[in-house]
């Protein structure tokens, strides 16, 4: 083929999409099935939406074990669910993978502790990536251990606590690790945290789990429990719920 044709080849290439395209109709690129399914809002804002898994509307913690599978010791008064210090950390029965989650928060007053020690829990995603709960008011402490951290792993990207002893309200949205044949990690876990209402980690892919102590790092597993800690300090919840996605 001479340096001509070669010439004329191309052009013709890069001409014939762009006139296939100009034969399109509208309709040939649109589709109609599958319906998306129906999911009602919840009728005020952090309300359940109607497809959503209550796991504390205020009563009981019919939906939740104690670390150990037994039945936990914190306390639910007046709607809320507080932390006992002390009785350790409680899980939900039901296990997870990728969801959307909705719960809020409150520390107690800070009294004289501060850093970590200062109304101190977690979220712990699939039991083992935590999303840090602290107070955050006027209370320093490194920045991938504050308040919105992926713990130990990625510092939030703004400071959007508000006051001690008011409700900061946490919207996560998870996307679960994949493991593969003999437990390789085919792909990683991925975060999105929204903090009233402003955007603190932006789709950030975790390193592994999220350990005190050490480097982050993945080990197979499959669905498993939502977990909130127990480091001391009795934090209070409120208006938990989840979607699987």
């Amino acid at each position: 083929m001479t340096v001509m044709k070669k010439y004329l080849f191309l052009m013709i290439c890069s001409v014939c999409p762009l006139s296939a395209f100009a034969q399109w109709t509208p309709a040939q690129t649109e589709w109609y099935y599958p319906v998306p399914a129906k999911v009602i809002p919840g009728k005020t804002s952090g309300a359940a939406p109607s497809d959503a898994i209550v796991l504390f509307d205020g009563k009981d913690l019919s939906k939740w074990v104690s670390e150990k599978g037994e039945k936990p010791e914190w306390t639910v008064a007046d709607g809320i669910l507080s932390v006992n210090p002390g009785a350790g950390g409680i899980m939900t029965e039901e296990h997870f993978g990728d969801c959307q989650l909705h719960i809020e928060f409150r520390s107690p007053a800070p009294e004289k502790h501060v850093g970590q020690n200062r109304g101190n829990s977690g979220v712990f995603l699939m039991s083992r990536y935590e999303v840090q709960v602290l107070d955050a008011d006027n209370n320093a402490t490194y920045v991938n251990g504050m308040a919105g951290s992926i713990y130990k792993q990625a510092a939030p990207l703004a400071d959007a606590s508000t006051k001690n002893g008011e409700w900061q309200v946490y919207d996560i949205y998870w996307k679960a690790p994949v493991f593969g044949t003999g437990g390789k990690l085919e792909s990683p876990a991925m975060i999105t945290v929204v903090l009233n209402g402003i955007l603190i980690q932006n789709n950030y892919i975790l390193k592994g789990d999220t350990p005190y102590i050490g480097l982050p790092d993945y080990s197979a597993h499959g669905r498993l429990p939502l977990m909130l800690q127990d480091h001391g300090t009795p934090v209070s919840f409120r208006n938990i719920w989840i979607r699987n996605l």
